[in-house]
């Protein structure tokens, strides 16, 4: 990030201690430590937080690629199927026909004798 060497720092040190003083300098030091540090927390906060809106704006843009594929793979099966079967292609459950539906079974009561219900 800072190129800095080692001659560029001992200029810097040096100018500290003049200007600060060899007394404060610690604790000068620790306080800058600090404040660093909060830097680099919110940078890094920051950063993770561009990050995740990037990723989300990614996922919705495969998202919508991913669904038009998907109708357009669905729409071409279709128009295949209907194609090769020469009918329609259902989209539901098959319906039953009239007679099926009625003659499902006996209605409750229907098979038994007149007389053995009295019984």
């Amino acid at each position: 990030m800072f190129d800095i060497g080692i001659g560029e720092l001992l200029v810097i040190l040096i100018v500290a201690v003049v200007v600060i003083g060899p007394k404060d300098l610690p604790l000068a030091m620790r306080t800058a430590g600090r404040w660093i540090g909060r830097l680099r927390r919110i940078s890094a906060h920051f950063r993770s937080g561009i990050d995740a809106m990037v990723r989300e704006a990614e996922l919705e843009e495969m998202e919508k690629k991913w669904k038009a594929q998907n109708e357009e793979i669905m729409r071409r099966s279709a128009a295949l199927t209907e194609a090769e079967a020469g009918a329609p292609v259902m989209t539901g459950p098959p319906a039953l026909p009239a007679e099926t539906q009625q003659s499902a079974g006996p209605a409750p009561g229907a098979d038994t004798p007149k007389g053995a219900a009295d019984v």
